[in-house]
């Protein structure tokens, strides 16, 4: 096993934890609140387990945010340690990929732009399913970028093709998925609404 910490998964430990305290919550109200163990926030705030796109997808809708408003955040962090502004080269911007599909996420915007761009790629055959409270106090846009996006929102489905986009309407439960045999890349812009 390697000993080879990822600087992404330390700062997405410290944006839950920073998450929770600034709340004032104990791990056990957390718990409650996100339907995630007390062992597994634990062990997430400490950085000893990349947390899947699921789990966040909880996490975050017990802290009224959106994923990419938390993970937004944890990327953030290490632009605002180097002042970064303007310019964000590729090479340079950190991955995160969900242990549990192979799900990969990659902020476009810094932290202090007024809308959160992110980039995804999902994998042949992986389903990312989040609570309808991840989409509360946002506005989103999900566009295909390429391949075919399998989009379950609440009980309707959506089958995107590249160049297609929704608008994404009320909080519902909603599922991305890729059933075909080659990655789909798709683009998630956000802004916020009102603020929990």
């Amino acid at each position: 096993m390697s000993n080879i910490v990822d600087p992404l998964v330390e700062r997405i430990a410290a944006r839950v934890r920073t998450e929770r305290e600034r709340r004032r919550w104990t791990l056990a109200q957390l718990a409650e609140a996100s339907g995630v163990s007390q062992a597994m926030i634990s062990r997430i705030e400490r950085g000893e387990s990349n947390p899947t796109a699921v789990v966040l997808g909880k996490l975050s809708a017990a802290f009224q945010l959106s994923v990419a408003s938390l993970l937004a955040l944890a990327e953030g962090a290490q632009d605002d340690a180097e002042g970064v502004t303007g310019v964000r080269r590729g090479t340079d911007t950190a991955e995160w990929r969900d242990p549990a599909t192979g799900y990969r996420r990659r902020q476009i915007t810094g932290p202090h732009f007024p809308a959160e761009i992110a980039e995804i790629r999902l994998p042949v055959g992986a389903r990312v399913p989040y609570p309808a409270a991840a989409f509360a106090f946002v506005r989103q846009v999900v566009w295909v970028l390429e391949g075919r996006l399998t989009f379950h929102d609440g009980d309707t489905v959506h089958e995107l093709d590249a160049g297609d986009t929704i608008e994404l309407g009320a909080p519902a439960e909603r599922v991305f998925a890729n059933t075909t045999d080659t990655e789909c890349r798709y683009a998630v812009v956000l802004t916020r609404g009102t603020t929990p």
